[in-house]
């Protein structure tokens, strides 16, 4: 052994020392990164969107990038309409995160919920992706108790006079109620009734009578249909994550729109949506006893909230048709309480709109126009076709009404449509009319 180092290490000068402990350190974040990955360390979001969803189509492009993006990012994706598997963990882990199991596409990252898709809400996600991959965040997997930072649901908001801040971030959601409210307050039903009760209460020419009796009745009945949505909404964000729902509400308003039609042309011949005659003369008989001059303010006020609540309950089939689909509508968005809050006002206060101006005509004049079949039979006419064109897009293509310009040409579509249908209709009678059978 002579002539040779004895040491281990003999044959490394301290060049070589330095130079492998240089390539250690460069090793180390490869190194750190494996053993991070191999031990299932890899930043986890949970995905939860439904087969069909067009959201959840557009958004699957976006989580893809992020994937590309971030090599640390693992994607657990979870199908809810046609897996009813999954559906126990997304109630769970909704629970977790301080947010109701209602809608999607919805998204769990690092203790928080991502609920709907908006530029907004990307920015926020990706956000949330960095600052966990660079600090520690909880796995929203794991997480059994409500301790989340709750969603982060989109920013985007308009502020409205009396009513608050409403969520804008899919614009066409706002465009679509005020459109369907507007439509749906030229309800044949409701104006029967409140011009046939300010025609009775007039005859007494007492303004204060009149507007003790008319507030009551539109406040009461408001409320009555404000509780009727809120409970049709309710229903469906519960199960509107499962395939079937947005088939039957689509269904129904196909209904819905072809009895409307129907009473166009058979006036209450068969199955229809409006008051039943036989119901009339009670209705006849309670607004009668409203005339009594000898009644305090207590006593008037009281029983035209007993009338209006009686009429409400009986009338509610005949106004049920565009509840159940604004309600779908906003169920499939998943909006926060106020949001929705919100929209609820802004559709009672367009709802109520032209009742309202009827009775401040009513109360300045003491006079009303009389509201007859002909009137009724043109509201449904226009009502189901707007009805039936609203239940085929939920059908066929439920994403144009994620987009402003295709609901604007929906239900143009519908005005348009219902213009020539009354006009042909007329035509065609005024012919039938004719002694030669010309116009």
């Amino acid at each position: 052994m002579a002539g040779k180092d004895a040491r281990p290490f003999g044959a490394l000068n301290s060049a070589a020392v330095c130079r492998i402990l240089l390539l250690l350190c460069l090793a180390l974040p490869w190194l750190a990164g494996a053993a991070k990955a191999s031990d299932g360390e890899a930043l986890k979001l949970y995905y939860y969107w439904g087969d069909g969803c067009p959201v959840c189509a557009d958004q699957e492009d976006f989580l893809a990038a992020l994937t590309a993006q971030y090599s640390d990012l693992r994607i657990v994706s979870r199908e809810l309409w046609l897996r009813r598997d999954h559906h126990a963990s997304f109630r769970a882990m909704a629970s977790a995160h301080g947010i109701r199991a209602s809608s999607v596409p919805t998204i769990f990252l690092g203790g928080e919920a991502f609920v709907g898709d908006s530029p907004a809400l990307r920015r926020r996600l990706e956000a949330r992706i960095e600052y966990c991959l660079a600090g520690d965040c909880p796995d929203s997997g794991s997480m059994t108790a409500p301790t989340a930072r709750g969603a982060a649901t989109t920013t985007p908001s308009l502020t409205l006079p009396l009513i608050g801040t409403v969520d804008l971030a899919v614009q066409p959601l706002v465009a679509s109620t005020v459109l369907i409210a507007l439509i749906d307050g030229f309800n044949p039903c409701s104006l029967w009734v409140l011009t046939v009760l300010l025609a009775l209460v007039i005859h007494s020419r007492s303004r204060r009578r009149v507007l003790l009796v008319g507030l009551s009745f539109l406040v009461t009945t408001a409320a009555v249909y404000g509780l009727f949505i809120a409970g049709v909404f309710s229903m469906l964000a519960f199960v509107v994550y499962l395939g079937w729902v947005q088939w039957i509400v689509g269904l129904m308003a196909l209904g819905f729109g072809l009895v409307n039609v129907k009473d166009y042309f058979w006036f209450q011949r068969g199955l229809s949506l409006t008051i039943p005659a036989s119901q009339k003369p009670g209705i006849y008989r309670r607004m009668r006893g409203l005339l009594d001059p000898g009644h305090s303010t207590a006593t008037l006020v009281g029983a035209t909230i007993l009338m209006a609540l009686g009429v409400a309950l009986v009338e509610l089939p005949c106004t049920a048709g565009f509840p159940v689909i604004w309600s779908g509508l906003v169920a499939e968005r998943a909006p926060g309480f106020m949001t929705f809050i919100g929209l609820l006002a802004l559709y009672l206060l367009l709802y109520l709109l032209i009742e309202l101006i009827l009775f401040i005509g009513a109360l300045r004049t003491l006079s009303v126009a009389r509201f007859e079949e002909r009137h009724g039979r043109i509201l449904k006419l226009f009502g189901g076709m707007i009805m039936l064109a609203l239940g085929l897009t939920l059908l066929v293509a439920p994403e144009l009404m994620n987009r402003l310009d295709a609901t604007l040409l929906v239900f143009a579509s519908a005005f348009l449509a219902a213009g020539l249908t009354l006009l042909a209709h007329r035509m065609f009678r005024a012919r039938a009319q004719s002694p030669d059978g010309s116009l």
